[in-house]
């Protein structure tokens, strides 16, 4: 089955299965994609609930002084970052005050965990941001961060579906029964991570990692998309047109906000793309390097499926790695698989007890050896890029050393609601679906394989 071209562009070229897709559309609504934030001890962070009384220690505190507050941030199409800006806006603070244990989506209904440094309930619950809510539920004694993270719970409403109600329970049905045959659902960085409507934050990490700051700016700042809205296109072709930063401050739209504060810097300073970087949120600078490493995953990834590589089994020179009792990888708990441990690996993996794992390149991490190292070798010598490059001097704080990213990750309690009539679309259909993956993998993934879009963009991945 083809899969769209834009999905190429960010390196996912295959499908894990052959059924036929339902077609349909996401996010006509933001409560059509929902987010709930679940943590290793078992805590959700849920859209609507009540939390109660701010308890004094979670997550295992002890007797060290609680410095952080923990949080539930529930927010409605924001961008993550923007969010946090506002919220540390009102309460007198930094940014960088906000830690978090994973990153959601924009577009939709998120519920997920903060933790604030050195600020009380009392003061939270004077923050008040158009559709978004901060709660107040306990007190850590460390940051939070993504080892706390267990995943995310998803519940979404496919609509717009043109196929009769029996059609789109039966395709579905058998879409899951081959995904359960390959053990889940390939580990593919989705659309989110690169931009779907403007796919380039990849191609601004790789000019970075080969240390062309300039043109990684105008990449960010002047590459236009013919799926992003017209006043943000013609602002950009009239940058790359003129190269003139202060016109394009007055004309790039006011949403550009992450552009315009990189404007600012370069009205003042033309020639300083080190400080323009660096006027963005580190965390969104970091994801430049991140969308790089991601989309060679994804090559990678497709390649192996390409060559006849089995997904949910090793080959000598493969990288498998530990799974922990609460399912996820253990990727710093890794061996590479030969020809006198295959067997042996193989049984572990058909368990659950190890699962095969890809490099995510970076400057520590070795590549795969055997068939799968000769993928990942020719990968990069096409993008003219080496291990060393992942560190980059210029912005130390972006440099990536690299680590493995299990091949397959598990779909787990996956549940399908009757279809029925799609009242916001007379003559078509809609379907729920709801499941949990673990940290860091895509629902989009899991919905490319249900939906199998024609149009990305259309789809509203």
């Amino acid at each position: 089955m083809p899969v769209p071209k834009i999905e190429k562009l960010i390196g996912i070229e295959i499908y894990a299965t052959g059924s036929l897709g339902i077609g349909g559309v996401i996010r006509e609504n933001v409560e059509d994609f929902i987010v709930q934030e679940v943590l290793v001890d078992g805590s959700k962070a849920e859209i609507n609930r009540n939390e109660g009384k701010v308890k004094r220690e979670v997550l295992g505190s002890s007797s060290v002084k609680n410095r952080y507050l923990l949080c539930v941030l529930v927010k409605r199409n924001w961008d993550m970052f923007i969010a946090l800006r506002n919220i540390a806006g009102q309460l007198g603070i930094k940014t960088s005050q906000i830690h978090i244990a994973g990153i959601k989506d924009a577009k939709a209904a998120t519920a997920q965990h903060i933790a604030i440094e050195e600020v009380s309930a009392e003061d939270v619950q004077k923050v008040h941001v158009k559709d978004v809510e901060v709660r107040p539920i306990g007190y850590l004694h460390n940051k939070l961060s993504s080892y706390y993270l267990l995943g995310n719970s998803f519940y979404i409403t496919i609509r717009a579906i043109s196929h009769p109600k029996s059609t789109i329970q039966k395709r579905i049905a058998k879409t899951i029964e081959e995904l359960k045959v390959v053990g889940g659902v390939p580990n593919f960085f989705g659309h989110q991570r690169f931009g779907t409507t403007r796919p380039i934050t990849h191609l601004v990490g790789k000019t970075i990692v080969k240390g062309n700051l300039r043109k990684a700016a105008m990449l960010f700042l002047a590459k236009p998309s013919p799926y992003e809205h017209p006043a943000s296109r013609q602002a950009r072709e009239e940058l790359q047109a003129t190269q003139d930063f202060k016109q394009a401050l007055e004309s790039f739209p006011k949403q550009l906000r992450y552009e315009r504060l990189m404007l600012k810097h370069l009205v003042e300073r033309p020639d300083d793309f080190v400080g323009a970087f660096r006027r963005l949120p580190i965390k969104l600078r970091r994801l430049f390097i991140q969308a790089y490493q991601s989309y060679l995953f994804n090559r990678f990834l497709s390649k192996r499926s390409e060559n006849g590589l089995s997904l949910n089994a090793a080959d000598v020179g493969d990288y498998v790695v530990n799974v922990e009792r609460s399912g996820l990888p253990m990727v710093t708990m890794y061996k590479m698989v030969s020809a006198e441990t295959c067997a042996e690996i193989n049984n572990l993996i058909r368990n659950g007890k190890m699962r095969l794992a890809i490099p995510l390149v970076g400057f520590k991490q070795h590549p795969s050896q055997g068939i799968q190292g000769e993928i990942e070798n020719q990968i990069l010598e096409e993008e003219g890029v080496s291990l060393k490059n992942f560190r980059t001097t210029a912005l130390p704080e972006m440099s990536a050393k690299g680590e493995l990213r299990n091949v397959i990750t598990p779909l787990n309690n996956f549940s399908l609601d009757e279809a029925s009539d799609d009242s916001t679309k007379p003559s078509r259909n809609k379907v729920k679906v709801s499941f949990t993956l673990y940290r860091g993998s895509y629902a989009t993934i899991v919905l490319r394989e249900l939906m199998k879009p024609r149009n990305v963009i259309k789809a509203a991945f």
